[in-house]
Formats: structure tokens, sequence, C-alpha cells
């Protein structure tokens, strides 16, 4: 992958840490204390992989060049890359939650659906990749 595209990953990440934030912050003071937390985590995890989806039609879109499945995976998998790092190493040293909280986002059978929000994070350069091509 070329720097100039790794670079533009890289910002494109960037504006999904800061709406993944926003989206974090509208669920605890907006979605969980009128819907419950159960209710709440649904609709954030899907508003944010509408967000994944949306952002990386539009990424594609301006960055003008036609890219090849090669490339669209490897975006996929230095985004997913990223939000792993991101929120194991932000999420314990940073906001000190303990590795079990983490984990437990881990664990669909209890509601967490986080897996969906990787998955979305590295399958979307591919889905919209071909969606724009067809």
């Amino acid at each position: 992958m070329k720097i100039s595209l790794v670079l533009k990953s890289l910002g494109m990440w960037l504006v999904f840490v800061i709406m993944a934030i926003l989206n974090g912050t509208f669920r605890q003071f907006i979605l969980s204390p009128n819907l419950g937390s159960s209710i709440a985590h649904i609709i954030s995890t899907f508003l944010i992989i509408s967000i994944l989806f949306g952002g990386t039609f539009i990424f594609l879109k301006i960055l003008h060049t036609e890219l090849d499945r090669k490339e669209l995976m490897l975006i996929g998998v230095f985004w997913l890359i990223l939000t792993v790092l991101f929120e194991f190493i932000f999420g314990h040293f940073v906001m000190g939650h303990p590795w079990e909280k983490l984990l437990a986002d881990y664990n669909i059978l209890k509601g967490r659906f986080w897996i969906l929000v990787l998955m979305a994070t590295l399958f979307a350069p591919i889905i919209i990749g071909r969606i724009r091509k067809a």
C-alpha cells in the first residue's frame, strides 16, 4: 500500500474515532437514560456501523482512484488493527477500564455487539468498493 494511501486511511480512521466517541457520548447521555443500557447499546452499535459504511463510501469517493480488492482489504485490516489497539490501549491506560470490562464487549451471548463493529470496520472498504464498481 502506498504511503499516501496509508496516510489518507489513517486520517479517515481518526475521523471514525471522533465519530465513535461522539456516538458513545450520545449513547451514555441520551440513549441509555431514556431507553436503558441494552437497547442503547444495540442502537449505538448499528449507528456506528452506519457511520463506518457511510464514511467509507465518502472516503473512497474522494480518493478519486480505483483501488483493487487487495488494497481495499488492506485498508480494512489497517483500520481493524488501529481500532483494536486504540480500544485496549486507550480504554485501559487512559480511561482506566479493567481488562475484564474491555474483553466483555466481545461477548455476543451477553448482548454485546462490539464484534459487529469490528467486522464492519474490516469489511466496509471491500463491500463499499464493490458497490461503487457495480
